[in-house]
């Protein structure tokens, strides 16, 4: 991740948006959407359909890191990399689920403040993952998906 996100990001405190109710709801849901494959593709394409619109802030200075929590998670759902656990699975989904959600603890529509909570809990996610993002990085630099659906789900 980019120096620079975990600078705006540490301006706010991801313990406290840990601990809000709307981080605690994306949790919950995540445990929820996670058995659901429907479900689990339309987030990753909400999510990136969102990401995709962010080219400045806290958010754009984090985008390869959320890129690569898509792509993670996608891999996940084709069956095509199961070397994380479920709980970070979940710890994943559940940061994205935020991502996504635009009322949380600093509603997204607030300008040059909306996505602060949202980029200091995917960098606290990226932090607390580290070694298995890093992991799924380098899985993922000798695995290019070659299968007809792993492209169709990676332009999605």
């Amino acid at each position: 991740m980019d120096s620079s996100a975990g600078v705006n990001a540490s301006k706010i405190n991801p313990q406290r948006v840990r601990r809000s109710s709307s981080y605690r709801a994306a949790l919950a849901r995540a445990t929820r959407v996670l058995k659901k494959p429907d479900r689990l593709a339309q987030l990753i394409k909400d999510a990136s359909t969102k990401a995709d619109k962010l080219d400045k802030g806290p958010i754009a200075d984090a985008k390869d890191s959320l890129l690569t929590l898509f792509r993670l998670v996608k891999a996940y759902a084709r069956g095509d990399y199961r070397n994380i656990s479920w709980s970070n699975l979940v710890l994943v989904v559940s940061a994205i689920i935020y991502f996504v959600t635009p009322i949380d603890l600093v509603p997204d529509f607030i300008l040059a403040l909306g996505y602060l909570d949202d980029a200091a809990i995917l960098a606290w996610t990226i932090k607390a993952l580290g070694e298995e993002v890093r992991e799924f990085s380098r899985w993922e630099a000798n695995h290019p998906a070659v299968t007809p659906e792993a492209v169709e789900m990676a332009e999605d």
